[in-house]
């Protein structure tokens, strides 16, 4: 564990609440899907109905955005699964990490890599895509995040200051990249015809993927995690 991580994790030592009604709420703030990304998708909604002369290129923004997303979920866990292990704070006795009482977590996080933050690269990759629309509501989104989805994580000791910003900075990038004049259209034009000439099952099929990428795909990867289990037996 570098310097930076092990004083951030101290400071959460000396300083982390021993009001159980605190801890608890911290952990389920950090759990909630409505915490964790349902307000931002609902500004990428917005943004999809709101009336602009630039609508065209704002829809354009929106669908490479849900695609960036889509992409840092599976890098972020792809660089999870092939870089070395990183056992998380909570669970590793070097770190001394001080678990806030009250505070729990998922015992199946023990076996998944801490870096990088596949939650701090997903949702800053969505709040990205609004800041590219939007600079205020962006500057919030961004805002949002770091507060609402990606401290939490690193009080109840579940990701290192690192994972987080590594994470954050991939999303950021991703979103960056994907929304670029040279990229953006590849993505979205395809995508938007759809829509056009199908708007009912498009509709339908957006409104699935936008409740997966919320819920990080847990239930598809619960389904996965399950017929493997049958497989091997």
């Amino acid at each position: 564990m570098n310097g930076f991580d092990a004083s951030i994790v101290a400071l959460i030592a000396r300083h982390s609440s021993t009001s159980l009604t605190i801890n608890y709420a911290i952990g389920a703030l950090a759990g909630l899907y409505m915490a964790k990304g349902l307000i931002l998708i609902g500004a990428l909604w917005w943004i999809w109905f709101s009336r602009d002369n630039h609508k065209p290129w704002r829809r354009e923004v929106v669908i490479a955005t849900f695609a960036s997303g889509l992409v840092a979920l599976v890098l972020g866990r792809g660089l999870a699964y092939f870089l070395p292990f990183r056992l998380r704070p909570r669970f590793n006795p070097e770190s001394h990490f001080a678990i806030p009482a009250g505070a729990k977590a998922d015992e199946v996080l023990r076996t998944w890599s801490s870096f990088p933050s596949d939650h701090a690269m997903i949702w800053m990759a969505v709040a990205m895509g609004i800041f590219v629309v939007w600079k205020r509501a962006g500057i919030a989104a961004i805002a949002y995040t770091a507060v609402f989805i990606c401290l939490p994580r690193v009080y109840l000791g579940l990701h290192y200051p690192t994972d987080i910003i590594a994470g954050a900075v991939l999303g950021i990038a991703i979103t960056w990249l994907m929304t670029r004049d040279r990229i953006r259209p590849a993505i979205s034009q395809p995508v938007l015809r759809l829509f056009d000439r199908y708007p009912g099952p498009s509709g339908a099929f957006a409104f699935v993927v936008c409740f997966e990428l919320v819920s990080q795909f847990d239930e598809v990867r619960q389904i996965a995690q399950h017929l493997l289990k049958l497989h091997a037996n």
